[in-house]
């Protein structure tokens, strides 16, 4: 415990951000990170509360947190790296994308603002970084058996690290042109940027990891090679078929999903495309369907790309707006409204919206025909339904569309037809808890098993399958 009234006398910290008229003009970071006294006092208000629901219940990979808060109130900052990299394989990345449910859990939420776990989160890995303290760890022994990832997201790359480290020979085959998956191509420059990952690669390629990119397993190389050459497989492929709108006019031009939007930009930030040729809102009106985290991100895109006005509309009601420090939902996540820096760089924001139709001018969409909604229980099942409201439909202009209302399930083409594994009834590779799908030697971990999560949670569910792989290849099991 840093300090018996650290939680009383100390306030939380948080990051700033720089000026919405500055940040708008570049993709790069813009947050601005508390300083090194201002961490080891917050790491002061961690209470050594006896039952740390910051570890237990809201941190998915039980992270260690009041430990390496201690640590840091002490100074002892690489202490404190180590009892991080011990559970997370990725600190650098979940300190700054997480939605971090451990400070939603954390005791002082139960009346107060909780400790800044994750701005101390990213100061360990960041200041470990600097210092030279993250090195690669190659395996001390061989193992003889190979393993094969197909998928290079988070849940990949998480049991490549892991099983690298245990003494596999690894390769993860990524179809795309780069290493990364959703972190590298669904996650925008200005919240995550990429040079984060690569340095991270950087170590991984050197404790012995393969990558193989441009490479989908089933058509340039056949699942039954895979399995013949390789001792275990492991599917990390993600959710990838996004979730349509039966909308009629959905066929004109300028209607996109969000991952092919951000995907372009992406490629566009790393030099891969000239701006003339990606989707682009540049003087246009823009249209987000979905209220999540992606089509906030589609929010943010377009502003920089220079578009005329953005409009995000949800088809749900709008959450509960809570401006209180303490969470009303306590130890559990809370349903309540959250604006993102996007959203505060000038955005519309609607809820209870159904999108009905859209008209064109020949194949350009020009209009979009929106409906209000309502939602009420239904008393026979308990369950929320919705009624389109009669009379209320009225039209905007729309330049582009783009609809991120979520995924739907593993979207695994020929791999998922040549493999032949078990699904569950929501088209997801059906898995045991340790990530096993029905065909020996073949496991499964993160959205391609559990359908679309968080990116925290994924990490979490490709260590558990790395421990599953490990104990099939080895023959032991809860390291015996």
């Amino acid at each position: 415990m840093g300090s018996d009234r650290g939680f009383l006398d100390i306030e939380r910290v948080e990051k700033t951000y720089a000026p919405v008229e500055e940040r708008i003009k570049h993709y790069n970071e813009f947050a601005v990170r508390p300083d090194t006294a201002q961490l080891e006092a917050q790491g002061a208000r961690c209470m050594d509360c006896g039952i740390p629901y910051c570890h237990a219940m809201g941190c998915p990979l039980g992270n260690l947190i009041p430990e390496w808060n201690d640590l840091v109130y002490k100074g002892q900052w690489k202490a404190a790296y180590e009892r991080l990299a011990a559970t997370s394989s990725f600190p650098e990345i979940t300190g700054r994308i997480c939605p971090a449910p451990c400070e939603k859990s954390c005791t002082m939420s139960i009346n107060s603002a909780p400790v800044s776990i994750q701005e101390i989160e990213l100061a360990i890995i960041e200041r470990a970084f600097k210092e030279g303290w993250v090195v690669p760890e190659p395996p001390k022994r061989e193992s003889g058996k190979r393993v094969a990832i197909i998928g290079s997201g988070p849940a990949g790359l998480t049991a490549a690290s892991k099983l690298r480290k245990l003494g596999h020979d690894v390769t993860v085959f990524e179809k795309s042109d780069r290493i990364g998956g959703l972190m590298r191509y669904g996650i925008p420059e200005f919240k995550l940027e990429k040079n984060i990952i690569d340095r991270r690669l950087e170590i991984m390629k050197a404790e012995g990891v393969r990558f193989e990119t441009r490479v989908s397993i089933g058509e340039d190389i056949s699942a039954d090679y895979l399995r013949r050459s390789f001792d275990a497989i492991l599917i990390t492929i993600g959710a990838g078929k996004p979730r349509d709108i039966p909308a009629g006019g959905r066929g004109l031009e300028g209607i996109h999903f969000a991952m092919e939007y951000l995907t372009m930009s992406n490629k566009y930030c790393a030099g891969d495309y000239d701006f003339g040729e990606i989707i682009s809102a540049k003087d246009k009106h823009v249209l987000v369907i979905g209220g999540g985290d992606t089509g906030s991100d589609c929010v943010g895109t377009a502003i920089r790309q220079g578009a005329k006005s953005v409009k995000q509309i949800e088809i749900m009601p709008k959450p509960t707006e809570w401006n209180e420090p303490n969470n009303p939902s306590w130890p559990d996540w809370p349903n309540i409204l959250r604006t993102s820096t996007s959203h505060k760089e000038g955005c519309e924001r609607e809820w209870c919206l159904m999108t009905s139709y859209f008209t064109g001018m020949g194949v350009n969409v020009q209009k979009a025909y929106l409906s209000k909604v309502e939602w009420k229980i239904n008393k026979f099942n308990g369950r929320m339904e919705m009624k389109e409201i009669p009379g209320s439909e009225y039209e905007i202009p729309v330049d582009l569309v783009l609809i991120a209302a979520g995924f739907v399930h593993v979207d695994g083409g020929e791999l998922i037809k040549s493999l032949d594994p078990k699904m569950d009834p929501r088209g997801n590779i059906e898995t045991s808890s340790r990530g096993e799908t029905s065909i020996p030697g073949v496991f499964a971990a993160g959205d391609a098993a559990s359908g679309a999560s968080l990116v925290v949670r994924a990490m979490e569910s490709g260590r558990i399958a790395s421990e599953s792989v490990h104990e099939y290849l080895t023959g032991y099991a809860d390291g015996k």
